[in-house]
């Protein structure tokens, strides 16, 4: 499969336009696209972002959503994860996230595994490596979060004994043999289970594998390292604003009336996560299915903006 205007669900406006990740380096989950992009062996454009608020040239685009990464293709800003991986999937199909019709069964497993390790992996760090986290990530993330981090270090015990059982599991899947999670080529499973451990490795390393059997998993976490970050070239935030504020918005490929829950085209609705960051974004309904759900809004410095999110984890109500 190619990924010309002509595949099923891909418009001439988004085969044209750079691919633009908004980012920070110590972001597990931007390491997760960083991973998605280069087994797709994509060219990419890398904006570096700070990782407190304010991001003045970023926060116009996305409405007030603080969450990282943010994948900006022209006038379209994809939110979370789950559905920038699906929309890279969609635009450039090989090598597939998914391969030999495995995205049930790896959207479960990231789903999984993104909900049950990320908050424990945290703590983890904060206990043992709490300098990593500067005082003004720190106060930023306990409004975010809803407790601090240097508050922490006292559940260690309770953040080992959840990950050894998320560990187990991986392991088990891992033992029939396969290079992979979910057979011999790698996935989007592979990328979602190994940012958490990332991440505890960059930060904690030289004690995180002293209180978890890390090392069982070595041999795999190697080969989802050698994947790589394809091809980024810098772009400042400011030229990625520019951009944003000169593109059109391109027409989603999903029903205007899609939504289950009787949401209406046109209807202004906010879009909220449903466990952390809960800041909402206010937009016009522009269309939405039961996987993904698109607003239109207007901002004097990032002009006309269509913003995608995904419906698991994200509430949709008339504002």
């Amino acid at each position: 499969m190619g990924d010309d205007c002509c595949n099923s669900g891909i418009h001439q406006g988004e085969t044209m336009a750079e691919l633009i990740l908004h980012h920070y380096s110590m972001s597990p989950y931007s390491e997760k696209i960083r991973l998605a992009l280069g087994l797709k062996r994509l060219s990419w454009r890398s904006v570096q972002i700070s990782p407190v608020t304010p991001r003045p040239e970023l926060i116009p685009m996305t409405g007030g959503y603080r969450r990282t990464p943010v994948l900006q293709i022209g006038a379209d800003i994809y939110r979370d994860t789950h559905l920038i991986l699906r929309t890279l999937e969609r635009l450039h199909p090989e090598p597939s996230l998914f391969p030999q019709q495995t995205q049930g069964m790896a959207t479960a497993l990231g789903w999984w595994w993104d909900r049950s390790t990320f908050l424990p992996a945290v703590g983890v760090v904060a206990s043992l490596n709490a300098d990593r986290f500067p005082p003004e990530f720190v106060a930023e993330r306990k409004g975010f979060l809803g407790f601090a981090l240097t508050d922490m270090a006292p559940n260690l015990p309770l953040y080992l004994q959840q990950l050894a059982a998320h560990l187990d599991w991986l392991l088990w899947v891992l033992a029939r043999g396969n290079r992979f999670l979910l057979g011999d080529a790698p996935s989007s499973a592979d990328i979602t289970a190994y940012h958490i451990l990332w991440f505890m490795r960059q930060n904690a390393a030289g004690k995180v594998e002293h209180l978890l059997p890390l090392h069982r998993l070595s041999a795999w976490y190697d080969q989802v390292t050698a994947i790589g970050h394809g091809s980024p070239e810098a772009m400042s935030s400011t030229e990625a604003l520019a951009i944003g504020r000169t593109a059109n918005p391109v027409m989603p490929d999903i029903a205007a009336d899609g939504d289950p829950s009787g949401l209406k085209p046109g209807q202004r609705i906010g879009v909220t996560p449903d466990d952390t960051g809960r800041d909402p974004v206010v937009g016009e309904l522009v269309a939405a299915d039961s996987q993904e759900i698109v607003i239109r809004r207007t901002d004097k410095e990032a002009g006309e903006i269509q913003v995608h999110f995904p419906r698991a984890a994200f509430d949709a109500k008339p504002a």
